[in-house]
């Protein structure tokens, strides 16, 4: 088994110095509490019957969404099923339902 000696250090090494922030954490040097100013809310009264509204659409859109992807994954495995079936050569892939009389 090799011995592996540990290479000479590099002669093109940087280091890099970190300087410590002295802003606000996550704020750029320099920036002040104006560049910050077009985030704040207003005054204005929160319309919480909209926001409401607003997120029932939402959510009901998503709902929409959702059942149309299932729908159409369902649709998708049937069709592959019986498009499967006839491949094989059988006949009769696809069921007939036939009501059933009642005898009275």
């Amino acid at each position: 088994m090799a011995h592996h000696e540990p290479s000479a250090p590099d002669s093109g090494a940087q280091v890099i110095d970190f300087r410590r922030r002295t802003s606000h954490r996550g704020a750029q040097p320099g920036a002040t509490d104006d560049d910050l100013a077009k985030f704040a809310r207003d005054d204005t009264p929160d319309d919480y019957r909209h926001r409401m509204i607003v997120n029932f659409a939402a959510l009901a859109f998503v709902a929409i969404l959702v059942g149309a992807g299932l729908w159409l994954a369902d649709t998708m495995a049937s069709m592959r099923k019986n498009q499967d079936c006839v491949l094989t050569g059988r006949r009769g892939c696809t069921p007939v339902e036939i009501p059933v009389r009642s005898r009275y």
